[in-house]
């Protein structure tokens, strides 16, 4: 996803040189495949063929995906942990710098 978010749209194949310029080890071209394959069937990627050659861009700026997968985390938490889980956001939310905590009650309100 980070390279997808740098680079824009993109092969592949060029998703694997950028990737495997930069790892320690190098990974084949069919596990990058696949990987892009499953975020798309997840609606994390959209994907576009040329030819033989599929194109792959984010469904979500960065951003969005964020707010998008912490959500879902926090629901995971809920559903698991229920109270307890509360319990823990409260005792953080209470360390909180007040400025910040404002900052975040704000950001709660956001649509």
């Amino acid at each position: 996803m980070e390279q997808l978010w740098k680079s824009g749209e993109s092969s592949v194949r060029d998703v694997m040189q950028a990737l495997n310029a930069r790892a320690p080890k190098e990974r084949a071209y069919t596990t990058y495949m696949t990987i892009m394959a499953r975020l798309h069937k997840k609606g994390l990627l959209v994907r576009r063929r040329e030819g033989k050659t599929d194109f792959y861009a984010p469904a979500y700026e960065r951003d969005e995906y964020m707010r998008l997968r912490a959500g879902a985390e926090v629901e995971g938490l809920l559903d698991q942990f229920g109270d307890v889980a509360l319990s823990h956001f409260a005792e953080q939310m209470a360390k909180l710098d007040p400025a910040r905590r404002r900052s975040l009650q704000r950001l709660a309100r956001k649509p």
